[in-house]
């Protein structure tokens, strides 16, 4: 066999794997580069008054696009908001976008990373439902989240489009309608028959559907635009599945995560650049003491990831067949919370948390934003306070301050070591330089 033969054969070889290990991205309508927050902090923001004066530098907003959507009025109400694609307008609804842009609007311009975590809910509309829904979703499903069409051509249709004109909109030079910069795909994906339900199925046939609603959602996007981000989303249990659920219902999220990216991987079309929307909540939702967990250990084996053991998820994010052009994918810690406990320690101690896990976060590279959940406690969360704010219709100030308000206040500012120096007994620290 000649040198040359060889050499031929390699270089085919080599072309083909090239070729096929990553997408060959379109050009975007729009280019420009991803914002530098200023700070890890964010918020799932309520009150956007009240988000500003805290001095928020991510937002996460929830676009529920099966009531954005609007495939009834088609060729007939021409007030509507319309998207071409592939020749056909797709309708959206006027009121559901403008109120949209008003809040995106008014945070960004105010230096607010903005991220929206893109769900569809079971409407009601049978048109609607029958576009958005996975054809697999359940009817009894817990939450009336489903996961997306992407099975009908009628289907995939719709969500491209929809989130074109979302790309579109919210990418814009001149900023008309503000600016997003992540587009999260549903939400703890490997816990999906709560939260993107799709009926009783494999992980590997919800891994490959869901790889199938990304990579939609990541074409739309960057055609758009070059810097937005597509993230998945995991809750934390990492080498155990929720336990509520069965191997039908839930998935560990690592074995999820490898699944996912070696099925993106082996693709015809190739890999591309999604990252990670992870939530790290404490083991038990009820006990904000997260330095206690039990089950977050400091290896890739651990049942869960919490705040406690953060740095397994940014280490294993490291590993070579995770990356993406020799980068690890960015993080964003999109939702979790410190439940209030009763008592009159209570509020100390959820403000503690916050503290421990803020400083934590700061110091982890590869994690870009910690968005917490929530802004004001929620009357019909199962009994958790999550907020920064109670929820008290009856008192004269309906939303009063917990301890927490003022900690999150003061997290990326100069006043930070005071505001936090209460909890380091708390959480049993000496020094926050420990960290």
């Amino acid at each position: 066999m000649s040198t040359g033969w060889v050499k031929a054969v390699l270089l085919v070889l080599l072309t083909a794997h090239v070729a096929c290990s990553a997408v060959v991205e379109e050009e975007s309508r729009y280019v420009d580069s991803y914002p530098a927050a200023a700070s890890k902090k964010g918020l799932q923001v309520e009150m956007i008054d009240d988000a500003l004066a805290l001095g928020v530098k991510h937002a996460a907003l929830n676009v529920d696009l099966s009531q954005l959507v609007d495939p009834e009025s088609a060729g007939s109400d021409l007030d509507q908001p319309s998207w071409n694609y592939r020749g056909q307008e797709y309708r959206f609804r006027r009121r559901q976008i403008e109120s949209l842009d008003a809040r995106i609007k008014t945070l960004s311009d105010n230096g607010v990373v903005v991220h929206l975590i893109l769900l569809v809910y079971q409407s009601g509309n049978e048109a609607t439902d029958r576009l958005m829904l996975h054809p697999g979703y359940d009817q009894t499903a817990p939450n009336r989240l489903g996961a997306f069409n992407t099975v009908t051509e009628e289907g995939r249709a719709w969500l491209t489009a929809a989130t074109e004109f979302l790309a579109e909109r919210w990418s814009r030079p001149d900023r008309k309608f503000g600016r997003v910069a992540g587009y999260i795909v549903g939400n703890e994906v490997n816990s999906h028959w709560w939260w993107s339900n799709m009926g009783r199925v494999t992980l590997l046939e919800f891994a490959d559907a869901y790889l199938e609603a990304v990579r939609l959602v990541h074409q739309a996007v960057r055609r758009q635009s070059s810097w937005a981000r597509v993230y998945i989303s995991l809750e934390h249990h990492w080498n155990m599945r929720y336990p509520a659920g069965d191997e039908f219902q839930s998935f560990p999220g690592r074995e999820f995560v490898d699944t996912f990216a070696r099925r993106a991987r082996e693709d015809r079309r190739g890999d591309f650049d999604w990252q990670l929307a992870f939530h790290p909540y404490p083991e038990n939702l009820f006990e904000p003491r997260f330095w206690n967990d039990a089950t977050a250990e400091p290896t890739e084996d651990t049942p869960r990831i919490t705040f406690k053991n953060l740095e397994v998820l940014t280490t294993y994010l490291g590993k070579r067949e995770l990356l993406y052009e020799g980068k690890p994918r960015r993080i964003i810690l999109s939702e979790q919370g410190f439940h209030t406990p009763e008592g009159p320690e209570g509020e100390a101690i959820q403000a503690a948390a916050y503290c421990y896990a803020y400083r934590k976060v700061e110091a982890l590279e590869g994690i870009d934003a910690f968005i917490l959940h929530r802004h004001v406690d929620h009357p019909h969360e199962g009994g958790l306070r999550l907020g920064l704010r109670r929820y008290d219709p009856g008192a004269s100030e309906p939303r009063p301050k917990k301890k927490i308000y003022d900690c999150f206040r003061a997290a990326d500012t100069s006043e930070w070591r005071s505001a936090f120096e209460f909890a380091l007994p708390l959480v049993d620290i000496d020094d926050w330089d420990e960290l």
